[in-house]
């Protein structure tokens, strides 16, 4: 019997760190473009460019993915239907990753024959969606950082035979489950959905009483399974082992590359096992744990007292009677080395690279840039070395690059189909959403938060009636429960429900009689996301809250399902399955920059809301005009010790969405 070997998947940034991944043996990489790019923040890639790396690849035996996998708008479809027709006839990728079910209809027309991958940002948590998706046509599915070793093993027992799973295996951890993240958007306008997340969960928050000292209550440690990866070799379904870090330097990527397929090569070497720790312990990162991945022991991956920055501290500031800031290195330093002084949040943040050799204990001066003073007792941080060997072997792959020759830039005329409008002759609804039935008559259009709680609360009569708002997010050890309350819901006549993500269809039996209704929370933002929904099966759809007014008002034009939108209420930044001992629950916590967020629980999941709520109550005849017909009240309760907010939000009604 063959021994599964799950490939190896390594992140590449720019083409040092796509060089490194082939150096270190990868059996993939995935590298991704200028656009459409969920890590816009790394250097990424022309298509002529990623075309000559994708056969350099190609010719050592590698796969090549591209993630074009961020929130498409209305607006971008053609652009992104015209960047992958071009990638398919030069890059001729392996795969595509993908977020936003849009993707999926645009790889169709523009006849690309190559797999397609769902992100991690899609949240397929459960396994009943895995189903969903392989009849999508999908295959590959990359499962959520958050599952433990059980969780994933329901996963794979759950996997149809058209799909492989796909996890992560190293690398930086989000606070929020990924494509539930709308703080950065909240707070600024720059999606975390499209690849420009400001990462608000790693500054520091403090509490209303002065003798706390702010902390880093969500900034995530990053993950390392290193040796607990073995039992992963006996699922054959998990076919792809994901390194995370397209914004990390060719060090890293090599260093974890050679790691984790030593790991894998060699599960029952206890020498070489130890190699590839020390390796891994070598490659640059932030503080790491195994996170949550053993459910014997599980790991809260927050370490709120301490920096969660990235590198290998080499030294500390001190200054000169002149001023001059300088460092003590604690280990020599190579030409060629990167630095990082400080934290991003701190005065005198800045990276610097070593022009020479530095030894043991040697003196380096740092040139003041930018704004602030670098105060003293600021730490520096190794965070990307090219040592001699991996620089000779990036050299003789360059010069095995420079022979390559690529058809020139091509161009695509590509128009995509778009679907015809709904034809909108139902009447407006003004809907609400709570957490427990209300009292006294019901209302249509009453929408609560599905939960066994709720039920117990809900008069049987009245079950029928609800339009049954399913969570965010259903986790693996979750489903069977939920499975038994839709079962008494169905068996009350309830037939209207919002689901908070597509594939959370697979939770229901098939009956023609069920309404299903696309929530917010599926990211909707473009008309061929909306088609495929249609072809799903959905009856309506909620948009994505985090679009501007000029997505709003078109987004109805060529939608294929009645629309509806949240217009006033508390929508959170983050909801994630982790909390930090020292986060109060339901008490405010306040940002240096005095913005206030308050969190509360809800089943297995932490809710991180922010201190004001959305409104755009104002402008729904404006809306009603452009075509919506459901208008959402979301109702949650405040809490007493969060000061009542004298402000609210239109989102990115008024802005462009980044």
């Amino acid at each position: 019997m063959t021994k599964h070997k799950p490939e190896i998947l390594a992140p590449a940034g720019d083409k040092a760190s796509f060089l490194a991944a082939i150096a270190a043996g990868a059996d993939a990489i995935y590298a991704g473009l200028k656009h459409f790019s969920a890590r816009m923040e790394a250097h990424n890639f022309s298509t002529t460019e990623l075309a000559a790396l994708a056969q350099l690849a190609r010719d050592n035996g590698i796969k090549t993915y591209i993630p074009m996998n961020t929130l498409v708008k209305p607006d971008d479809i053609d652009s992104a239907a015209r960047l992958l027709d071009r990638v398919a006839h030069t890059v001729k990728p392996d795969g595509i990753i993908v977020q936003d079910l849009a993707m999926v209809q645009i790889a169709r027309q523009v006849g690309y024959e190559g797999e397609i991958h769902l992100s991690t940002l899609a949240n397929v948590s459960s396994p009943s969606g895995l189903k969903i998706a392989a009849e999508m046509g999908v295959d590959r599915v990359v499962v959520p950082r958050e599952l433990n070793l059980d969780e994933i093993k329901q996963m794979a027992e759950a996997c149809p035979e058209s799909l492989s799973l796909e996890m992560f295996v190293h690398g930086a951890l989000c606070y929020s489950v990924s494509g539930r993240c709308y703080w950065s958007s909240y707070f600024g306008g720059k999606s975390s959905l499209r690849g420009r997340c400001v990462q608000p969960c790693r500054r520091l928050y403090g509490t209303s009483s002065r003798k706390d000292q702010p902390k880093r209550l969500f900034s995530c440690l990053d993950l390392s399974l290193d040796v607990l990866t073995k039992p992963m070799i006996s699922i054959p379904e998990v076919s792809s082992w994901k390194i995370e870090g397209r914004k990390k330097g060719p060090h890293y990527v090599y260093y974890t590359v050679t790691g984790y397929r030593m790991l894998r090569d060699n599960p029952n070497d206890a020498q070489i096992r130890k190699n590839a720790t020390q390796l891994l312990e070598l490659a640059l990162s932030r503080p790491s744990s195994h996170s949550n991945f053993l459910p014997q022991r599980p790991f809260v991956p927050l370490d709120p007292t301490n920096e969660t920055g990235s590198g290998f501290l080499i030294g500390i500031t001190k200054q000169e009677k002149n001023g001059k800031s300088f460092f003590e290195c604690r280990q020599e330093l190579l030409q060629g080395d990167f630095l990082r002084i400080g934290y991003q949040d701190q005065p005198g943040h800045q990276t610097m690279k070593i022009r020479k050799f530095v030894p043991k204990r040697g003196k380096v001066t740092i040139q003041a840039q930018g704004k602030g003073r670098l105060k003293s007792g600021t730490r520096v941080f190794l965070i990307d070395r090219r040592e001699e060997g991996l620089v000779n072997a990036l050299k003789k792959l360059e010069t095995a690059l420079s022979k390559i020759k690529v058809a020139e830039k091509t161009s695509s005329s590509v128009k995509i189909d778009l679907p015809h409008p709904f034809n909108l002759t139902e009447r407006v609804k003004l809907m609400s959403l709570q957490r427990n039935p209300p009292r006294g008559r019901n209302k249509y259009g009453t929408g609560i938060w599905l939960s066994a709680n709720a039920l117990d609360r809900t008069p049987k009569p009245l079950v029928s009636k609800i339009w049954w708002y399913l969570p965010p997010v259903i986790w693996p050890n979750e489903e069977a429960e939920f499975k038994q309350i839709l079962a008494y819901c169905l068996a009350h006549g309830a037939t209207d429900f919002v689901l908070g993500s597509p594939w959370q269809k697979g939770l229901f039996p098939d009956d023609d009689k069920l309404n299903f209704h696309a929530g917010p929370f599926c990211n909707v933002a473009n008309p061929l996301a909306l088609m495929e929904l249609y072809e799903m099966g959905f009856k309506s759809a909620f948009v994505s809250p985090e679009l501007s007014k000029a997505d709003f008002l078109a987004l109805p034009q060529h939608s294929p399902l009645p629309l509806g939108i949240i217009t006033s209420g508390l929508w959170p930044l983050a909801i994630s399955r982790i909390v930090a001992e020292e986060t109060e629950l339901m008490a405010p916590i306040y940002s240096q920059k005095k913005e206030i967020c308050w969190v509360r629980k809800y089943n297995q999941n932490y809710w991180v809301y922010p201190g004001w709520e959305l409104e755009l109550k104002e402008v729904t005849k404006k809306l009603e005009s452009a075509g919506y017909s459901m208008f959402l009240q979301i109702t949650e309760t405040w809490p007493k010790a969060v000061p009542t907010p004298n402000r609210t939000s239109t989102f990115n009604w008024d802005l462009s969405l980044m």
